[in-house]
């Protein structure tokens, strides 16, 4: 195997390739914001910082939103055995990477602690002032509308339903972004999540006054 520093610069490299026309919010950046939320937890909670580095790399390079890989991580895969990724590391990558999305009720809590990790650093950037310019980047992306007073958001989703489910930006929030602060799985993470969730509250509170003219 290549060293582990060349790998994860290959795959730096990889990721602004694979993600380079994208505009749906799950862009090259938002992988980096990624690894940099996994590798800050990780540096107080532990973990295996190689496994952690390359799963939060490499997260959304199968993602079903994406790509048609994702039942088998297909590029995730690749990319490991081209870098001479040995089949334990990649098996152990693998699992965390498909236990990092939010699926409604489906959603699992990762088994190990570089799996909870890398879910708790997915799930901050979709949080704070970033989730909320990322929320409306993929719905635009998705061609679907801002706010429909008269839709109102769905709770308790299962997986599927969750999966096929078409809605409003507004009703993302409440559908997912406000259900976040409580499954984070680290006390790092749980501390960070705080402010981010706050954040999305006081939006919420001024989108609903200027949407009914009170300020």
């Amino acid at each position: 195997m290549m060293n582990e520093f060349q790998i994860e610069e290959n795959a730096f490299k990889y990721l602004k390739e694979t993600f380079k026309n994208d505009c749906s919010g799950h862009d090259y950046y938002h992988s980096v914001r990624v690894y940099k939320n996994a590798v800050n937890i990780a540096q107080k909670e532990g973990g295996n910082l190689f496994l952690i580095k390359l799963a939060a790399l490499l997260h959304d390079v199968d993602d079903s939103k994406l790509f048609d890989t994702s039942d088998k991580l297909q590029n995730a895969r690749k990319f490991l055995v081209e870098n001479g990724v040995d089949d334990s590391s990649i098996n152990e990558i693998c699992k965390i990477i498909k236990s990092v999305s939010f699926k409604g009720n489906g959603s699992v809590i990762p088994d190990s602690l570089e799996g909870k990790i890398v879910q708790d650093a997915d799930r901050l950037d979709a949080l704070g002032a970033i989730g909320i310019a990322r929320t409306f980047a993929y719905g635009g992306h998705k061609g679907r509308p801002i706010h429909e007073p008269y839709e109102k958001p769905i709770d308790n989703m299962a997986a599927k339903e969750y999966e096929n489910h078409i809605s409003t930006s507004i009703n993302h929030f409440y559908e997912k972004l406000l259900k976040l602060k409580n499954l984070m799985n680290t006390d790092t993470a749980i501390s960070l999540a705080e402010n981010r969730h706050v954040f999305i509250k006081k939006y919420l509170d001024e989108f609903t006054n200027e949407w009914d003219g009170n300020r």
